[in-house]
C-alpha cells in the first residue's frame, strides 16, 4: 500500500515539473533574425584570376582530365576557351567520345535562360541535343560537362550523325552570339566500343 502510495506522488511531482518546463519555454521570447540585404556590384569575371580558378575547381578538374588522357597516350588538343559573354567552351574540335567542357562565370543577375547544344542534321536545320538552364540569382557561375553519344531516343543512330557538319551552342534568353564546335571521326583512347552497336 505504502509503495503504490509513492508511486502515485511521485508521479504527481514528475507531472508538475513537466509542465513548469512547457510553461516556462511557452513563455520565452522568439528570437528574430532579420535577413542580410546584399546589394549587386559590378565587376567582371575574369576566369584566369587564381582564386577564380579555385573556387570553380577548373585546375582541378583539367587536372584529373589531362592525366586520364596521358595513361591512353593521348594529347589532347590544347584548349582554345571559345567565349560568348560569360559561357566558354573548351575546344572548337572534338574526338568522339571527348567530353565537352561548358563554363560559365559572370553571369549578370538579370539573366536567365536556357543553353541549348544543337545537333546539325543538314546545312540548315538543327536538332536539340540537350539544355542546360541558367540563372543569375540561382548561381552567377558553373562548370559542366557534356557527353555526345549515341541515341535512339535523339534518333543519332551512326557517328555520322554525330560528325556531320557544326554543333551550335545557343544562349535562349540572352543575346550573346552562338558559338559553333565540330566533331572529328577520331575516338579518344578506349571509347571506340561505346559507337560500335548502333542502337536504332
Amino acid at each position: 500500500m505504502k509503495n503504490s502510495n509513492v508511486l502515485i506522488v511521485g508521479g504527481i511531482v514528475i507531472g508538475i515539473i513537466i509542465i513548469l518546463i512547457a510553461i516556462l519555454y511557452n513563455n520565452q521570447e522568439p528570437e528574430i533574425i532579420e535577413p542580410e540585404i546584399i546589394e549587386p556590384t559590378d565587376f567582371e569575371f575574369n576566369f584566369n584570376d587564381s582564386k577564380t580558378k579555385e573556387v570553380l575547381g577548373i585546375d582541378k578538374k583539367l587536372d584529373e582530365i589531362e592525366k586520364k588522357a596521358s595513361e591512353y597516350d593521348f594529347t589532347p588538343a590544347p584548349r582554345e576557351w571559345i567565349t560568348s559573354g560569360p559561357f566558354q567552351i573548351d575546344r572548337s574540335q572534338y574526338h568522339l567520345g571527348e567530353k565537352i567542357f561548358l563554363r560559365i562565370g559572370g553571369l549578370d543577375v538579370n539573366e536567365k535562360g536556357q543553353i541549348a547544344f544543337l545537333r546539325p542534321l543538314n546545312e540548315t536545320h538543327y536538332s536539340v541535343y540537350q539544355t542546360i538552364p541558367f540563372d543569375g540569382t540561382q548561381k552567377n557561375a558553373f562548370n559542366y560537362y557534356l557527353d555526345v553519344r549515341l541515341s535512339k531516343a535523339l534518333q543519332i543512330c551512326t557517328i555520322e550523325d554525330i560528325t556531320r557538319g557544326e554543333w551550335a551552342v545557343v544562349f535562349r534568353g540572352t543575346d550573346y552570339p552562338t558559338i559553333k564546335f565540330k566533331f572529328i571521326e577520331e575516338f579518344i583512347p578506349g571509347e571506340e566500343d561505346a559507337f560500335e552497336n548502333p542502337p536504332c
